[in-house]
């Protein structure tokens, strides 16, 4: 089961670029494009697990609309050009989880999305990649049906990959991600690893290895 992102950004081109990420990160999204049409979207089409909301929006602005997110318990990151103090400590007083300038990484985007979920209990427990699950409460991971042991860091790793499927990530993105950045080691790791999840869960066709990048979980 997927999470349920709402994204409300007028600018076609910045909505079409965010929801075909979310989409291709395994998310299920809906776009809108002015403030009345996502009240009526939460009222009509919801729950949703997320909002990505602008604050410069035809009709309701984006501080408008924060009671009805907060009322229909969806947690909100604004994603604006409006960069001033003034605007950030509004947004995040009204009660948005986070607060992104524009432009913005894509990558950082998905990984903060990814957090707030985990942060406000939204994120779905299960994931899926094939016949391997993933169930992330329990921090247990089944290749049809059975258990399969794995190290911490190999379940970290699984765990980044099938949050983000179909997005490239560099060996040094990897590291940072999982390894942490006072890391030490070489990329190498991340190979070894891989390799360790291809072997274990019958992923060789799933983890790809991009030339001179790093890997990309496809689903």
């Amino acid at each position: 089961m997927k999470n349920k992102i709402l994204v409300i950004e007028d600018d076609t081109a910045i909505s079409d670029l965010i929801c075909m990420n979310l989409t291709v990160a395994g998310y299920e999204v809906l776009a809108v494009f002015d403030g009345d049409k996502a009240e009526d979207a939460v009222l009509e089409k919801g729950p949703f697990d997320m909002a990505l909301l602008d604050v410069m929006l035809p009709g309701k602005d984006g501080f408008e609309l924060m009671e009805t997110m907060k009322a229909h318990d969806i947690p909100v990151i604004y994603l604006t050009a409006k960069a001033d103090v003034g605007s950030k400590i509004k947004g995040l007083r009204a009660g948005a989880e986070d607060y992104i300038v524009k432009p913005f990484e894509i990558l950082e985007l998905l990984v903060r999305v990814e957090k707030v979920l985990e942060r406000t209990g939204k994120q779905k427990d299960v994931l899926e990649i094939g016949d391997v699950q993933i169930q992330l409460s329990k921090h247990q991971v089944t290749k049809k049906g059975k258990t399969v042991g794995l190290k911490p860091l190999e379940y970290d790793l699984l765990v980044l990959l099938a949050k983000n499927k179909n997005v490239a990530f560099s060996r040094d993105q990897l590291l940072n991600q999982v390894w942490g950045s006072d890391f030490l080691g070489e990329t190498r790791t991340i190979d070894v690893h891989i390799g360790q999840l291809r072997k274990k869960l019958g992923l060789s066709g799933v983890i790809k290895t991009i030339p001179k990048i790093g890997y990309r979980l496809e689903d």
